[in-house]
């Protein structure tokens, strides 16, 4: 098997594909005819290649610049591979030619064309020198491989001036989604992936939608903003392809048979929370009221679940917290676990020295937090619910990682390299008929949403 990265950007980059192939000196060019009113800084940045490097091509431009019309040859920054005639058969095995993207040491970087980590020697591109059909004939052993054609969409902001921290994250997860394919491979199969910048705009998805471009695809992976993704699940209900949501977790898969969602619903960690409180022999549950205008739909759905549970829970004023009062809503003989009915962490972070007084007060204490929170640093016993758990190091991964893009990982939580990962493999298994996959930090079980889609439910409740 192999792997083929390509990202599906601006108009330039799809022009690409039309323009005809040569080989120049044992290296891939395109044929380009010079169009009116384009520069060379202009034809490098559509072609994703330095000046230099174009020059290299075509010394008579270093005289006379550049002229409309004339034909240059641009190099294409792939390798010419030899392949044998189809359907011979040799005793040799085929090696796997790994292939790192990378410019030139003096080449001149794409300004807002797309994410830099895709131009530099971050990103490892498995090249697939064979056609796109649908079975491909592998040239050394005379086998068939299926081909199977997968979409990441995820918003890399690759047209915006200054990218944010989010698109960081998204070119981390797009990065572990490629080393679970490499890990993925195998004899029979060969995995094509496609990369989309879908930004923030629903007119890049209604235009996929509305083309030919996913004819082929087998599997979606991405998406994150409601408005791309009820265009995207019509598609796919209508065209009978999954797609894995990643992120989101408010979606009606009742409708959407074809929709898998991977974050849990408020619902599920309401459960979840329940289950664990009902097998607290001796506790009592005491819950704040914040502010009503703080009380989310994940604290309200808690608080329904725990009633329809049995299980009881006494309130304590915010203003009895406030002055240290507290402690009539307490038991000195029990665990008390303090339920703050807010989600939104910085109304909770003053509170938090008060509780922390009782807590030194001789009071055993645990407050339910949200999984958002442990960014901070909380020096307080918790139990939230969370889809992730990293229980062990993951050191091939990390010397994998390490290897392949020549960097470290970054440490965050979650880790977005470790879900892409996670996830790309989840969405292979799932087509391969799995209903459950075990991951690095989070693992991923189906169940169906009466007659519509899937969530996964596999959801735990950390005590920390």
């Amino acid at each position: 098997m192999l792997i083929l990265a390509s990202l599906v950007l601006p108009a330039a980059a799809e022009e690409l594909l039309n323009y005809p192939l040569d080989t120049v000196n044992g290296e891939e060019v395109y044929r380009y005819q010079v169009e009116k009113s384009i520069g060379l800084y202009r034809v490098g940045v559509n072609f994703n290649v330095s000046q230099s490097e174009i020059i290299r091509f075509n010394p008579q431009l270093k005289e006379r610049g550049l002229h409309y019309g004339e034909t240059l040859l641009i190099p294409t920054g792939r390798p010419v591979i030899i392949e044998t005639k189809p359907r011979v058969v040799e005793t040799t095995v085929k090696e796997e030619r790994v292939v790192v993207a990378q410019q030139p040491d003096d080449a001149e970087k794409p300004v807002h064309d797309v994410p830099a980590e895709l131009n530099d020697e971050t990103v490892v591109v498995v090249m697939d020198s064979a056609a796109t059909d649908s079975i491909l004939q592998d040239t050394i052993l005379g086998d068939p491989r299926k081909v199977i054609e997968l979409a990441l969409m995820l918003p890399f902001e690759s047209q915006q001036t200054k990218r944010s921290g989010n698109a960081e994250r998204m070119m981390e997860f797009y990065q572990g989604a490629l080393l679970a394919l490499r890990d993925l491979q195998n004899d029979s199969t060969l995995y094509r992936l496609r990369v989309y910048d879908t930004e923030r705009s629903e007119r890049k998805v209604n235009e996929l939608c509305d083309s030919t471009e996913l004819d082929s695809i087998k599997a979606i992976l991405g998406l994150v903003y409601p408005i791309q993704i009820e265009r995207m699940a019509a598609w796919c209900e209508t065209h009978k392809v999954p797609l894995m949501l990643p992120f989101s977790d408010d979606v009606d898969l009742a409708h959407y048979s074809q929709l898998m969602q991977f974050n849990s619903t408020d619902q599920q960690e309401a459960d979840s929370l329940c289950a664990w409180m009902a097998q607290q022999a001796n506790s009592r549950f005491v819950a704040i009221e914040v502010r009503e205008a703080d009380i989310a739909s994940s604290i309200r759905t808690l608080r329904k679940q725990m009633k329809r549970s049995g299980l009881n829970y006494s309130g304590l004023a915010l203003r009895d917290l406030m002055n240290d009062s507290a402690a009539y809503a307490l038991d000195n003989n029990a665990e008390n676990i303090i339920i703050l009915h807010s989600d939104r962490y910085q109304p909770i972070r003053i509170l938090l020295p008060h509780i922390a007084k009782l807590q030194e007060a001789g009071y055993r204490i645990r407050i339910v937090s949200q999984y958002s929170w442990q960014k901070e640093k909380i020096n307080l016993p918790q139990v939230y619910t969370s889809m992730f758990t990293v229980e062990d190091e993951h050191a091939i991964y990390d010397a994998m990682w390490s290897e392949t893009y020549k960097n470290e990982h970054v440490c965050d939580l979650p880790r977005y390299d470790l879900l892409g990962y996670d996830l790309m493999k989840a969405l292979v298994l799932r087509l391969q008929g799995e209903n459950e996959s075990t991951g690095m930090q989070s693992q991923v079980r189906w169940q169906q949403v009466g007659e519509g889609g899937y969530q996964n439910e596999c959801v735990k409740v950390v005590v920390k």
